[in-house]
């Protein structure tokens, strides 16, 4: 039954926001690997889900807010679920590891995906990247990083608006990058920002 559940998730968005797939810098991959997103919609999540094939999307798990998908029983049951996602604190308790169930995930093999910005934005920028990616990047350093720039999931999905609009959306994989022997966080943070922002300029990558 989640099975079939998952099947219908993915097909009512497609059916909704078409969530297309370019693969610019890399092919599809059921290998270990951290996707990364732009992030400006709720929908964000279940797009990029909807874009991977089937062998991919179901390795990967999306990392939620917990302070959002976690505030009632259906949000929960959608992130959990639905999406196989794994939901954070974006606000931590003192001496906690938030990051913690992404790096359990990644020890056992499987991919994850997660928008760097931390929250979603109000306009078509995309904000500075918070350290967490580059943490990542440090503990597996043999891990692809794979960029993606989602587009029109703002005008989907408005910040603070409840209703959909039927707007296609696609989403476009850049090529692989991984933190280099010495590299400083600021700079690797700057380079990961900017392969997101290379994507959403149409630039092809490969």
């Amino acid at each position: 039954m989640i099975a079939l559940i998952r099947r219908l998730l993915v097909l009512f968005v497609r059916i909704l926001v078409g969530a297309r797939s370019e693969w610019r810098g890399c092919a599809p991959d059921p290998s270990r690997r951290i996707y990364f997103a732009n992030h400006n919609s709720h929908i964000d999540t279940v797009a990029v889900m909807a874009a991977l094939p089937w062998p991919v999307r179901r390795m990967t798990h999306p990392v939620a807010a917990r302070d959002y998908w976690g505030t009632s029983a259906f949000r929960r049951f959608i992130a959990e679920k639905g999406l196989r996602a794994v939901l954070i604190d974006r606000k931590p308790p003192p001496d906690t590891d938030p990051l913690a169930p992404i790096e359990r995930l990644l020890e056992e093999g499987r991919s994850v995906l997660i928008f760097p910005e931390g929250t979603r934005s109000t306009t078509d920028e995309i904000a500075p990247f918070r350290s967490g990616i580059f943490r990542l990047a440090c503990r597996f350093p043999d891990v692809d990083l794979v960029p993606i720039h989602l587009d029109n999931l703002q005008r989907i999905l408005p910040k603070g608006s409840m209703l959909i609009v039927p707007i296609t959306c696609t989403a476009r994989f850049g090529k692989p990058l991984r933190v280099e022997p010495g590299e400083e966080k600021a700079v690797f943070l700057a380079r990961a920002r900017a392969a997101v922002i290379e994507l959403a300029d149409g630039g092809h990558t490969a």
